[in-house]
């Protein structure tokens, strides 16, 4: 549930704010996505330090913090009238995402599970998949009837009163941790892992996939009302993507036993192109718009357990929040940047188009990395030192 208020409030909100903000600020949209893109650049700097901390057994603390701050900065948000104030407010932003999102969660899950890790990611991710499901379509009604502030006021006290205590009360910090007891440490292991081929194949093929989806998700909702579809269809297609990332890893779970996270991450992969060109079909009309909801979630939905179980499975279990905070820094600039682009490019053409082109063609690097770390000879742990 601290996942689905932290995803919705701090991710899938901010396309539905962004129209009535940019009326209200006389900003661009590639000024307003601005603001989401520094926030996701702060959160991928402060990966890296923040999952320090939590293989040092401070997940408790760093993940209660983060909902507190993204109730402050929620409301502080709120009230803002100068437009110069919302830069600095969206580091603040950048920051609660750093301490909330899956990141941290899959490295407290992988510090308390350790080789069990990847059915604790799963279940994380199954709960978090409801996010968009529930939040765009609460964001929606919101904004009918309260304005985008008033909506931004509710959603800090959903993180206040939901997510805070939640953290506080499921992360117990007196529970044994796993890649602690072990003797973990990134001083130990991040040398090793920045030799292996199987981290860059990894990081590449994570960074210009998130970037990617990022791009695309951000501006969905333009995107789709692009296709001739009236609010209440966008929205309806919006909140099918949920379901779908849930119905995806539920099929990775119920097979995760017979299905080596190798395949499974090369078939995510080959279906996002073909998600993005349903996008492209002249007239397809709501019943391909549905087609790509569904695949598109799935894909993501996948993915997303990929992300977090790869670390563990195809390099290391050790010093998770260093590793995977780390891998993860290049591909949250990435990221970040990607709203923006996208924006750029949509102010330039006057239309979505180039950027789905530009999409389907990013796929094959994104294919040609994960393709590098998966069938690289497994590296060699017997050189880590406990």
């Amino acid at each position: 549930m601290a996942q689905i208020i932290s995803w919705g409030s701090l991710i899938y909100a901010f396309p539905l704010l962004a129209t009535p903000m940019a009326a209200d600020f006389t900003w661009s949209r590639s000024a307003i996505f601005g603001l989401a893109s520094l926030a996701l650049a702060v959160a991928g700097l402060a990966a890296y330090p923040v999952g320090r901390v939590i293989d040092r057994g401070h997940g408790r603390a760093v993940m209660a913090g983060g909902s507190l701050l993204a109730t402050l900065a929620l409301l502080v948000w709120s009230h803002v009238d100068a437009g110069w104030l919302l830069p600095p407010l969206f580091i603040l932003i950048g920051l609660a995402q750093s301490m909330t999102l899956y990141e941290p969660g899959f490295a407290v899950v992988s510090q308390r599970f350790g080789p069990q890790a990847r059915r604790g990611i799963t279940a994380l991710t199954l709960w978090g998949g409801f996010a968009s499901t529930l939040f765009v379509p609460l964001t929606q009604f919101l904004l009918d009837r309260l304005g985008w502030r008033g909506t931004l006021e509710v959603l800090a006290a959903i993180n206040l009163f939901l997510a805070l205590p939640l953290h506080l009360r499921v992360i117990d910090r007196a529970a044994p941790m796993l890649s602690i007891r072990a003797g973990a440490t990134d001083e130990a292991v991040i040398p090793w892992v920045l030799r292996q081929p199987a981290f860059w194949g990894l990081m590449a093929a994570f960074t210009l996939y998130y970037a990617l989806f990022s791009g695309i998700s951000f501006h969905l909702y333009p995107l789709l009302g692009e296709q001739g579809l009236s609010t209440a269809s966008v929205v309806l297609v919006l909140t099918l993507i949920g379901p779908a990332q849930v119905v995806g890893r539920v099929i990775v779970a119920a097979i995760a036993e017979r299905a080596p996270i190798r395949q499974v991450g090369v078939g995510t992969i080959l279906a996002l192109p073909v998600a993005l060109a349903l996008l492209l079909l002249p007239g397809g009309g709501v019943p391909a718009l549905v087609l790509f909801a569904i695949l598109y979630g799935a894909a993501n939905g996948i993915m997303t357990i990929i992300r977090g179980a790869a670390v563990p499975e195809m390099l290391t279990p050790r010093a998770y929040g260093a590793v995977n905070g780390l891998m993860s820094l290049p591909g949250s600039v990435c990221k970040a940047l990607a709203p923006l682009l996208v924006a750029l490019i949509w102010d330039r053409s006057g239309s979505y188009q180039p950027v789905l082109w530009l999409g389907i063609a990013a796929c094959v690097p994104i294919l040609a990395g994960f393709l590098l770390a998966a069938f690289t000879r497994p590296p060699d742990r017997s050189r880590l030192s406990p």
